[in-house]
């Protein structure tokens, strides 16, 4: 597989009807964790560290900075974060595929130079289930 561009990793949020790409974003990351789960007593082999697979609380962060468009998808963020409400998302990462699931908008930030335009910030996280879809 060759190198993929940047700008095709997309976050996109449903509408009602259909995902709609978040306008403006310039970068995107996408990370996935996991809890683990310590097991390890005084009968630990060697005294390493036991864990317990599976146990753990996975999620899923996204975070996203670009310019502002006042566009359609600005709006939607907005009135997301003042309602507190979990959004059906859809992240694609190109050549690989898609994750797809529930996620709270946790941070929303603007900021701007006087010389330059007005920027934001989103910050999400999981709420639940996520599902990943080959491309």
């Amino acid at each position: 597989m060759s190198a993929q561009k940047g700008k095709d990793l997309l976050l996109k949020i449903h509408d009602g009807t259909v995902y709609v790409t978040v306008a403006g974003l310039r970068s995107k990351r996408l990370s996935f964790n996991a809890e683990t789960v310590d097991v390890t007593d005084a009968e630990s082999a060697g005294r390493w560290r036991e864990l317990l697979g599976g146990a753990g609380v996975q999620r899923a962060g996204l975070s996203g900075t670009g310019i502002f468009k006042d566009a359609a998808s600005d709006a939607r963020l907005r009135s997301a974060f003042f309602a507190g409400e979990i959004l059906s998302c859809q992240i694609v990462i190109p050549d690989f595929g898609t994750v797809t699931g529930p996620f709270q908008l946790s941070a929303l930030e603007y900021s701007g130079q006087h010389n330059g335009e007005v920027q934001f910030e989103a910050a999400l996280e999981s709420a639940g289930a996520l599902y990943f879809g080959a491309l």
